[in-house]
């Protein structure tokens, strides 16, 4: 019998409460940015708060999906990171539970989320697609607002560009209106002048009054006909002159027929369908193509009349010497071929591009078919991928609330962004394969939350800057010194009177090795990478080293504990082979560029440890020396 645990409803209570709030954060983003790119098409057209009502209820829901996402990334790193920050993720471990577990009940709940998102996008989302469209194009074919500015001319107005000095806010009187009519063309342009006047919408809203005071009209007479400098013109002097023009402010909306072939208006049955409709006609029309422009096609018919008899026959063209008929060809007949012949060529080369260009977008409507085809599911898988990364991410970094998370969500969605945007770009060109391009971004996705999952589930310092600080300097070749200092309590004093003489057999080894090795040359390139031997001499330098700084960090002297600091630290594998299986090390120095870099580092490395030798025997005298004269005592 299934159980729901406590704590599986204190998670889910948790993670739930906060995807709510995430998600409308995230769809008004989302709206907005989808706002300001078609702010400039309903600014100033006058759009009734129902046509703005349904612009952003469609917005809204095809933006769903889009939003879902990134909600789960933030909700579950914010609801993770408040676990972990009040110690409840640690207590939830120490119980015995681990984070595989945690994360049980709230990895179904995000499989319904993945339900959700995937209805909007296969039937909802479709919907609102079309309906979002078609109202955007309505929108654009609607006329702007009557609101004419002041000092500048107004161009929206058609075929009339209209030009007011000043308004009159309360009358609504115009004052030192020059218009410019230019229904009969640019040349033939009527320039009307007037002290003042008022401009009215017509009661149906198709026509604009235009009434005119104290003004002149200007009109040039000349005909399209007429190429003479002097051009007659005509003036006419008015008190009051009225005009009806055309101006539709009325808002109708497009047929819906606009986006009913769309691809973003169907759903996967309609997609599929459509896929195979277009591979069908693509195949039918690429064969006749085909058989249009084989050789047999593209070879011209000859016929031949032999002088013996009027009978006509057909002539094979590759029977014939093509020079030798063209050599003994006159001037005129030459000019006749050449013609010809550019003539054929031309106009083949105009049929190849038209036929090119048919094959060419009948490919890309069916890239973009399969595109929003795939679409639909990755949109949707991405919340669960999401999910694997936010929550164990969240685990590690251990930060509630809405600072770190935000930031990390922000960055990990942008990187989804552009990995799924630029497979989207390469699909829709032809460049990648459809599938390979729109899975990309899932592949990553999923990469990383695996990566993460294991990581977080091992308590694994994936985050931890020192870690990887520690890791750099080792591969750099940079290393650590030591820092001693006088301990408060001391349990056992260091046996100064053994230590001279076991100070003395760590020299002798430091030496014996200096001269067998001889670390300062240069080793052999095939020996040293066929070489199997351990360097267990110098493990065992190493070793004898550590227990000496280790007993003598027990002093009380701060002479002897200087003099300690000086001992490098070495590393003792770093001057052997890098790998440590065999046949590694032989691939790595069969791959010349990477052995090379390796050996060279090697010898560096070869180097500094006969270095480091010369130090801890040098080191080995000055404390010897401290030992002997009691400059340790209360010192």
């Amino acid at each position: 019998m299934l159980r729901i645990k406590k704590l599986d409803l204190f998670i889910v209570k948790s993670f739930l409460l906060l995807f709510v709030g995430t998600f409308f954060i995230c769809l008004f983003i989302f709206m907005m940015q989808f706002l300001w790119r078609y702010v400039d098409d309903l600014v100033g057209k006058g759009l009734g708060m129902d046509v703005l009502a349904k612009f952003f209820l469609y917005s809204g829901l095809t933006l769903v999906p889009v939003s879902l996402p990134l909600a789960v990334l933030l909700a579950s790193l914010i609801t993770f990171g408040n676990f972990g920050e009040r110690y409840e993720l640690l207590a939830m471990k120490a119980a015995g539970i681990s984070l595989l577990k945690i994360m049980r009940p709230l990895a179904f709940l995000i499989c319904g989320v993945v339900a959700v998102s995937f209805y909007f996008q296969n039937v909802i989302g479709p919907i609102a697609q079309g309906k979002l469209y078609t109202l955007l194009r309505s929108v654009k074919d609607k006329s702007p607002e009557l609101e004419i500015p002041e000092g500048v001319f107004y161009t929206e107005i058609t075929n009339y560009n209209l030009r007011v000095e000043k308004k009159d806010r309360h009358t609504g009187l115009l004052h030192d209106v020059l218009i410019y009519d230019m229904k009969d063309g640019f040349e033939n342009a009527r320039v009307i002048y007037a002290d003042s006047g008022r401009l009215e919408m017509t009661a149906d809203k198709k026509h604009l009054w235009l009434h005119l005071y104290d003004g002149d009209l200007f009109e040039n007479l000349r005909a399209q006909s007429m190429k003479s400098q002097n051009v007659p013109y005509r003036r006419e002097e008015f008190r009051e002159k009225h005009t009806l023009i055309e101006f539709d402010s009325d808002f109708t909306m497009a047929s819906s027929d606009y986006m009913s072939n769309n691809f973003l208006t169907k759903n996967i049955g309609e997609l599929q369908h459509s896929i195979d409709s277009i591979k069908i006609w693509g195949d039918s029309v690429g064969r006749q193509y085909y058989n249009d422009l084989s050789d047999a096609a593209l070879r011209p018919s000859y016929t031949l009349v032999k002088a013996d008899s009027s009978r006509i026959e057909e002539a094979d063209i590759s029977a014939y010497d093509i020079d030798s008929l063209y050599d003994i060809a006159s001037l005129t007949q030459k000019q006749k071929i050449i013609s010809s012949a550019v003539s054929r060529a031309e106009n083949t080369n105009t049929d190849l591009k038209f036929k090119g260009s048919t094959i060419g977008q009948n490919d890309f409507v069916l890239r973009r078919h399969e595109i929003e085809w795939h679409k639909k599911f990755t949109i949707s898988l991405s919340c669960l991928l999401f999910f694997f990364i936010g929550a164990p991410l969240g685990g590690i970094i251990r930060k509630g609330g809405l600072g770190m998370p935000v930031v990390v969500s922000v960055v990990l969605f942008i990187v989804y962004y552009i990995i799924d945007n630029t497979g989207y770009k390469m699909s829709r060109d032809g460049k990648w394969i459809v599938w390979t391009g729109m899975w990309l971004s899932s592949l990553v996705l999923a990469s990383l939350g695996t990566f993460f999952t294991y990581k977080s589930n091992n308590d694994s310092v994936v985050l931890n800057a020192d870690a990887y600080m520690l890791w750099l300097k080792k591969v750099m070749g940079v290393r650590s010194q030591r820092h001693l200092f006088k301990k408060e309590v001391i349990i056992q004093d260091p046996d100064y009177g053994s230590l001279p003489s076991r100070l003395d057999g760590l020299t002798a080894s430091c030496r014996r090795y200096l001269d067998e090795n001889r670390l300062t040359k240069a080793p052999g390139y095939f020996r040293l990478w066929m070489s199997d031997a351990k360097d267990d001499e110098m493990l065992t330098i190493d070793e004898r080293l550590e227990e000496a700084v280790e007993e003598l960090s027990n002093t009380k002297s701060a002479i002897l504990l200087a003099s300690v600091n000086n001992y490098p630290i070495i590393p003792v594998s770093a001057h052997v082979r890098p790998f440590p299986g065999h046949w590694l090390n032989v691939a790595a120095g069969v791959i010349f560029p990477l052995g090379l870099f390796f050996y060279f580092r090697i010898w560096a490395f070869r180097k500094r440890l006969a270095k480091d030798l010369e130090r801890v025997i040098q080191t080995n005298e000055q404390i010897k020396a401290i030992i002997r004269d009691g400059e340790y005592i209360n010192k």
